[in-house]
């Protein structure tokens, strides 16, 4: 029998999957099918799409995070597999599993998840102190700490204010920089108070580090290189007819999702003015599937961190 879409969770940390309903509904519509879930996390969208499939249906997930792999073990149904990895080499991914060009959906749930930002050891929280690390995964690349340790004041200031649309971002950078000289930023509460101390403006119901953190983080996982990567991949491993979900928690995500459906779309635009063009020399790749869905206020009372999530459905048409 197919798992339920209730979730364990490891003790100490709940996570409730942000528009599970509304995601998993645009996504399976082919019983049968296979679907690709590039961001696993805990689990949740994963054991609802399982849920909705028939016994011929299939679902490969995708998590580069090993507390995710580990939790996916929990997961015993033969129509089930994960594999470690980065969700922008979904396409490989699948061609492993000889399922590119052939997927019925494909889901992105993109950012960090609760457990991340709950778990003080992973370096993702100013409101938790822990070792400044922020990696999705930790065993590669380079820690926030490490990072911090090393950049320039201005290239500090670049990641602020362009991953974290932080308004006084060349303050911040300053008062990072000065600080280092003394000792080196370790952990996420040293960085935070630093950070505090120097912001000017303080945004009421928000923390002054609230939007540097942020900057880090994606700057640390590459995680815009990553979105742009997966979306490309994800239109090329689809079949015709499939489609494409996608969450996002933030506009610099939002709008990139948005940018590339609305291309697809759109289709060759290119083309010289007044010449006579046929739908069909268009060449558009998609269609959308409805409008953009946010959390209704039940949801964002049960879970506030889903206040500021947006979906965005599309089919692939040729």
């Amino acid at each position: 029998m197919p798992p339920s879409a209730a979730e364990p969770s490891r003790p100490g940390f709940r996570h409730a999957s942000v528009l599970l309903d509304g995601a998993v509904e645009s996504l399976v519509h082919e019983a049968g099918g296979s679907y690709l879930d590039g961001t696993f996390g805990r689990g949740g969208h994963s054991r609802a799409i399982l849920a909705r499939l028939s016994p011929a249906g299939r679902l490969l997930a995708i998590d580069r995070d090993p507390h995710a792999i580990a939790e996916a073990q929990s997961i015993d149904d033969s129509r089930f597999s994960i594999e470690q990895g980065e969700f922008a080499n979904l396409g490989e991914i699948a061609r492993r599993h000889g399922l590119h060009g052939r997927l019925a959906g494909v889901l992105l749930d993109i950012g960090v998840s609760s457990p991340q930002l709950d778990d003080p050891e992973r370096g993702f929280s100013f409101l938790r102190d822990g070792p400044l690390d922020m990696r999705m995964d930790p065993t590669r690349g380079e820690s926030a700490a490490d990072w911090l340790a090393r950049a320039r004041e201005a290239d500090i200031a670049q990641v602020f204010k362009a991953y974290g649309e932080e308004r006084f971002a060349k303050r911040l950078a300053r008062a990072v920089v000065t600080r280092r000289a003394e000792r080196p930023f370790l952990r996420t509460g040293d960085l935070a108070e630093v950070l505090k101390a120097a912001h000017p403006a303080w945004e009421k119901g928000k923390h002054p580090a609230t939007r540097a953190f942020q900057a880090l983080r994606i700057h640390v996982n590459g995680e815009l290189e990553q979105l742009d990567a997966a979306l490309a991949a994800a239109l090329e491993a689809l079949a015709p007819g499939g489609h494409l979900v996608v969450i996002s928690f933030h506009s610099l995500e939002d709008r990139r999702v948005k940018r590339f459906i609305r291309e697809h779309v759109r289709g060759d635009t290119d083309l010289p003015r007044g010449v006579p063009v046929r739908e069909e020399q268009l060449a558009k790749r998609l269609e959308m599937l409805g409008k953009a869905q946010r959390p209704t206020p039940a949801e964002i009372e049960a879970n506030p961190r889903a206040r500021s999530a947006v979906m965005r459905a599309a089919r692939k048409l040729r």
